[in-house]
C-alpha cells in the first residue's frame, strides 16, 4: 500500500522525519550520545525502481568502443593515413581522445610504397606496393595478441608477376611467426585469412608482403581473434552480460552531433573511414547501427538509440527509423534487410538529440530555433512508427548554471524560467513531443560553483561529503523538477520523466568512487516519481580491461551488488542523526536540503522485493571508522535468519586490475534480524536482507 503525504515532496516521505526516527531509536531519558538508529518504515512505499536505472552509456569517444568492446586488433585498416615511415599525426589541439597510436608503415623504403587516389578501393587512397625482385610491402606492429587462434581477411589485387602472403608475428624466433599465401589476381577481391598465435604479446606485428616483380594494392585488412562474437570480443560480451545492464545508450554522446549514421551500414570494407571532427580521432566506422544494436541483443540490455540533430535533418530522423523499426518491405527496410537483418530491431527508446542547448554541439543553433527543429524531428519519427518513446534534451536550470550553459558576466546563476532555461522552454514550446527530458551531470572533485562569480573555487571535503557531490547534483535536478511541476501543472501527474542519460563522478576505477556511486543510486531511489533512468559514463567503466583481458572494475562491483540484491520498492527511512544542513547558498550545486537520510554520517535505502517476501536495507560507510547502526524495522516482520553482501576493501584506493588479484568483491555474510544492530566495516557498502517469517 502506497501512503500519500500530501504537502510532503517524495523525498521528504522516503526519508521520513528526523525526529520520529530518533523518538523510536532512542530509550527515554537516556542522558549518554544516543546510538545512531535508522527506522525502516515497511508499509510506506514509493514508485518501483525502475530497472533502466541500472543503464550505461557508451560513445565513440576516439578509440572507446574500438579499443575495448570491439574485437578488430588493427588500427587504420582501410588506410585514412598514407603508408609511410611517419607516425601518426598527433591530436588535434592537444585533444587526448584521440588515442589511435596504430598505422601502417612499409616494410622497406618508403618509396615501396604509393598511394593511389584514381582507383581506391574505399576512402581517399589505397596503397599499392612496388615489388622489384626483393620482398616489399607494408606491417603494423604493437597489436596486442593472445595464445589463441585468428581470423581475418584482406582485400587484395595483385598484377601476375607478384606472389602475396600474410605473416603473424608475437615474437622474434623463427618458430614465433606464420605465413600464409594470398591469391590474388588483377580485381579486387577478398580472401580470408587464418592464424594461430603462439603466445601472449604486446608487441605483435602483421606483415603482407609481395615478392617476385610488379605491383599489389591492398583495399582493406582485418584481424579479429576467432571466438569473436559478431565483431566483438567474446571476454567483454561475456562480462557486459555477468553486468546486466538493463539500458544501453549509444552512440553518443557529443559525438552523435556530427554522426552520419548512413556511413556506419552496409559492407564493412566499404565504409568510409573518417576524422570525427568532434573528439578529432578517426573512425572506422566499423562499429556502426547494425552492429551497436547486435550487441545489445548479445548483453541483454534495451537499446537507447541516440539520433544526431545536430548537422542532420529531420528527414535523416525518419529515415533510421525506418531503417531501424521499419518492415523489410520498406525503402530503408529494404536496406536493412540487405545488410543482412532482415527482422526489425524494434528499438523503442530513441534519444533525440544531446546537450544541443550547448555551442560545443555541431549544428547548435539557437534555442527558439531548436524547438521548432525538435518538433520537425520528432514529427517525421512517429510518422514512421508512432510507438517511440522520445528523450530530448533537458538542459535543466542546475545544469546551464554549473558549466552547461553559456556564461553571462553578471548572471552567473540560470533563473527558472529564464531566456536560459533550456527545459522551460522544451516544456513550453515542445510538451507532447517528448516523454522524458535528458539531464547529464559531472560535478567537479572538491570544487564548488560560486554563485557570484559563476566559478568553481576549490574547497577542502571530508570523504563523506565527498561521496555525497554526486548525490548532491541529483537533488539540485529535483529542485528543478519541483519548481517546474509549479509553472507546468501536467507534470504532477507523472507522464513526463527525466533520464539521467550521463552521470559520473570520479573518473578513478577505485573503492572511493564506488562509494559516490552508491550514494548516486540511493539519490535516485529517492525520486522514482520522475526519475526514471540512468546511464553511467561510461558503460566500459564497469571493467578493467586491456586489448586482450577484462575483469570487473570495482565500480563494476557496486553496481551488480545493488542490481542483483536491492530491492524494487523503495520505502521510508528515516533516522536520529540528520543531515547537516547546506553550507552554501541554494542553486547550482547545492541543493536546498543535502542529501542522504538522517543516519548521518552513514546512508540508509531500504526497498522491497517485488513480491514483498524481503526487505533489502542498504548502508554506505563512507567513513574510515567502523560504525554501529541500530535499525528499527516497522510493518514488517522477519524471520531469524537474515542475509548480507558487503562490498569493500583494504583502502581507498583498492582496484580491480587486470593481471592483479582483485582487491574489491562482494562478500556474501549472515547476520540475525532481531537482534536490532548491525556493524559496518569501514569504507563499505552493505545490503541486509529480511525476509518474512514464513519463507
Amino acid at each position: 500500500m502506497t501512503i500519500e503525504m500530501p504537502k510532503m515532496s517524495r523525498r521528504s516521505a522516503l526519508l521520513g522525519v528526523a525526529t520520529l526516527g530518533a523518538m523510536t531509536a532512542l530509550p527515554v531519558g537516556a542522558a549518554t550520545a544516543p546510538t545512531l538508529g535508522a527506522t525502516i518504515a515497511a508499509a510506506t512505499t514509493g514508485a518501483p525502481i525502475n530497472p533502466f536505472m541500472y543503464g550505461g552509456f557508451i560513445e565513440h569517444i576516439g578509440d572507446l568502443i574500438n579499443h575495448s568492446l570491439w574485437s578488430e586488433v588493427l588500427d587504420d585498416r582501410k588506410f585514412f593515413w598514407p603508408v609511410n615511415s611517419e607516425p601518426v599525426p598527433g591530436p588535434a589541439g592537444g585533444n587526448p581522445m584521440r588515442t589511435q597510436s596504430n598505422k601502417w608503415h612499409p616494410t622497406g623504403a618508403d618509396a615501396t610504397v604509393t598511394m593511389d587516389t584514381a582507383g581506391a578501393y574505399v576512402g581517399a587512397h589505397s596503397p599499392v606496393v612496388h615489388v622489384a625482385g626483393s620482398p616489399a610491402g607494408i606491417g603494423q606492429s604493437k597489436l596486442a595478441l593472445a595464445r589463441k587462434d585468428y581470423v581475418g581477411r584482406v582485400v587484395i589485387a595483385a598484377e601476375p608477376g607478384v606472389s602475396v602472403s600474410a605473416t603473424l608475428i608475437w615474437g622474434g624466433g623463427a618458430d614465433q611467426r606464420l605465413s600464409v599465401n594470398i591469391p590474388a589476381s588483377g580485381a579486387w577481391s577478398t580472401v580470408p585469412l587464418k592464424f594461430a598465435c603462439g603466445a601472449d604479446t604486446k608487441d605483435g606485428r602483421i606483415e603482407i608482403t609481395g615478392t617476385g616483380t610488379g605491383t599489389f594494392r591492398v583495399g582493406a585488412v582485418s584481424l579479429m581473434p576467432a571466438d569473436n562474437v559478431g565483431g566483438f570480443r567474446a571476454d567483454m560480451i561475456a562480462l557486459m552480460r555477468e553486468m546486466d545492464c538493463h539500458l544501453m545508450r549509444m552512440p553518443g554522446g557529443n559525438f552523435i552531433s556530427a554522426y552520419d549514421w548512413r556511413y556506419t551500414v552496409g559492407d564493412p570494407d566499404k565504409r568510409l573511414p573518417i576524422m570525427d571532427p568532434v573528439w578529432h580521432a578517426v573512425q572506422p566506422n566499423d562499429v556502426g547501427v547494425d552492429e551497436l544494436l547486435h550487441m545489445a541483443q548479445l548483453i541483454n540490455a534495451e537499446p537507447y538509440w541516440c539520433i544526431s540533430t545536430g548537422f542532420d535533418e529531420p528527414r535523416s530522423g525518419a529515415e533510421i527509423v525506418e531503417y531501424v523499426n521499419g518492415a523489410a518491405s520498406t525503402e530503408w527496410g529494404a536496406k536493412r534487410a540487405a545488410n543482412g537483418h532482415p527482422e526489425p530491431w524494434k528499438v523503442r527508446y530513441w534519444d533525440v538529440g544531446n546537450e544541443m542547448y550547448g555551442h560545443w554541439q555541431m549544428g547548435h543553433i539557437a534555442r527558439e530555433q531548436y524547438y521548432v527543429k525538435h518538433n520537425l524531428f520528432v514529427d517525421a519519427m512517429r510518422a514512421v512508427d508512432p510507438s517511440i518513446y522520445i528523450a530530448a534534451p533537458g538542459g535543466f536550470a542546475d545544469e546551464m548554471t554549473t558549466g552547461q550553459g553559456i556564461f553571462i558576466a553578471g548572471q552567473p546563476k540560470v533563473e527558472i524560467g529564464s531566456d536560459r532555461d533550456w527545459a522551460y522552454g522544451m516544456f513550453q514550446n515542445c510538451m507532447g513531443r517528448f516523454d522524458a527530458l535528458q539531464t547529464h551531470a559531472y560535478p567537479a572533485e572538491n570544487k564548488h560553483y560560486d554563485l557570484e562569480t559563476g566559478k568553481l573555487v576549490d574547497i577542502q571535503q571530508p570523504l563523506n561529503e565527498w561521496s555525497r557531490a554526486m548525490a548532491q547534483r541529483i537533488q539540485t535536478m529535483a529542485d528543478c523538477w519541483e519548481a517546474y511541476k509549479t509553472h507546468f501543472p501536467d507534470l504532477k501527474a507523472g507522464k513526463v520523466k527525466v533520464f539521467f542519460d550521463e552521470w559520473a563522478y570520479h573518473f578513478q576505477p577505485d573503492l572511493k568512487g564506488s562509494l559516490a556511486i552508491a550514494m548516486a543510486l540511493h539519490e535516485f531511489y529517492r525520486h522514482t516519481d520522475f526519475i526514471d533512468a540512468a546511464a553511467y559514463t561510461m558503460a566500459t567503466a564497469w571493467m578493467d580491461f586491456d586489448r586482450t583481458n577484462s575483469v570487473i572494475s570495482a565500480k563494476g562491483r557496486v553496481f551488480q551488488l545493488y542490481n542483483q540484491h536491492f530491492g524494487v520498492i523503495p520505502v521510508a527511512v528515516s533516522g536520529n542523526s540528520p543531515v547537516p544542513g547546506p553550507k552554501y547558498p541554494i542553486g547550482g550545486d547545492q541543493p536546498s536540503v543535502n542529501t542522504g537520510s538522517a543516519t548521518w554520517p552513514l546512508d540508509v535505502s531500504a526497498a522491497l522485493t517485488q513480491d514483498r517476501k524481503a526487505l533489502i536495507v542498504a548502508v554506505v560507510n563512507a567513513t574510515e571508522q567502523p560504525q554501529s547502526l541500530k535499525l528499527d524495522v516497522q510493518g514488517f516482520k522477519s524471520g531469524r535468519s537474515g542475509r548480507s553482501w558487503r562490498l569493500t576493501g583494504p583502502n581507498l584506493d583498492a582496484q580491480n586490475r587486470v593481471g592483479a588479484a582483485p582487491q574489491v568483491g562482494i562478500e556474501a555474510r549472515t547476520f540475525n534480524p532481531r537482534v536490532g544492530t548491525v556493524s559496518l566495516a569501514p569504507i563499505s557498502v552493505e545490503l541486509f536482507e529480511f525476509r518474512t517469517v514464513n519463507v
